[in-house]
């Protein structure tokens, strides 16, 4: 694993993993599209409010460690991560470390269901024991966190920010599966609108080279 990283660097690579799983007619995601995501509302703890600036600093970062990297298509830069070679995700994996660095610590129901639009488990027990296998070896993804006061299941988090605190916070509540649904059909809207976006200030440009 490379260095710990920052709250916009994991949330940038969240973002990337999520978009791949999620709406993959979209990815790899011009930059526009990915500050959209960044700030997305629903799905992420802690709502961010980033710049472009804020996002591409990250990205030449990540570049720099082979986490990202550019894509040249024809009309716009597009970036796509690295990790199922650095961090050897598969798709179970994949799904788990996406939510975690999207929403932070929760406990394997959570995740679970969480993870159901971008990889089913079959059980509760299916994803503890990718959780397990994520947390095993010379350098884990994840780790348990302790069993707060009250907390009636165990939580799990992902240590690439760093060692998880001794206890954190609940969970917040779970969001309803018709509001988790229509949430992710409005951040697609919004990547989309992000894209459009991007292509009209770039016409712009160029009329304006032209004139």
């Amino acid at each position: 694993m490379p260095r710990v990283l920052d709250a916009v660097e994991v949330r940038v690579l969240g973002c990337l993993l999520e978009k791949q799983q999620a709406t993959p007619e979209y990815y790899p995601l011009t930059l526009n599209a990915l500050v959209a995501a960044c700030n997305q509302k629903s799905n992420r703890d802690p709502v961010m409010d980033l710049a472009d600036a804020d996002v591409r600093g990250a990205l030449e970062r990540l570049r720099a460690e082979v986490l990202v990297w550019p894509v040249e298509r024809a009309r716009a830069e597009r970036w796509e991560h690295n990790l199922d070679r650095s961090w050897e995700l598969d798709a179970p994996s994949r799904a788990l470390v996406t939510v975690l660095l999207l929403r932070g610590p929760q406990t394997p129901g959570e995740l679970r269901s969480r993870c159901e639009r971008l990889h089913p488990f079959g059980s509760v027990g299916e994803a503890e024991e990718v959780l397990g296998r994520l947390a095993a070896g010379p350098e884990p993804l994840v780790a348990e966190l302790p069993r707060g006061a009250g907390q009636k299941e165990s939580r799990w988090t992902h240590l690439v920010a760093g060692a998880p605190p001794e206890r954190a916070e609940p969970a917040p509540a779970r969001q309803a599966p018709a509001a988790a649904g229509l949430a992710d059909r409005v951040a697609a809207l919004e990547q989309h609108v992000a894209e459009l976006a991007g292509e009209l200030t770039r016409l712009a440009a160029k009329l304006g080279d032209k004139g």
